[in-house]
């Protein structure tokens, strides 16, 4: 279900308040984001765009985020 919204979405915005919990990640793996799977699990994704599209306060600009690469599959909390 995760691949599929990620899929049919023309930007990363659109899936922003879906099901699944999709945000950005911070410190070591600032420029990722994420999605709750099973748990514990998440998916991992990168934006196509590089560098990632930020506005003046170096928050970024999901709307303008039009693809991702699946990093991985991983348990990230243990």
């Amino acid at each position: 279900m995760r691949l599929e919204a990620l899929r049919l979405a023309d930007s990363l915005e659109d899936v922003r308040n879906l099901p699944g919990h999709f945000h950005e990640l911070t410190e070591n793996r600032k420029g990722q984001w994420a999605c709750d799977l099973e748990q514990p699990y998440r998916l991992i994704f990168e934006p196509h765009e590089d560098p990632v599209p930020e506005d003046e306060n170096g928050v970024y600009i999901w709307c303008e985020i039009k693809g991702v690469e699946i990093i991985e599959i991983i348990d990230y909390h243990k």
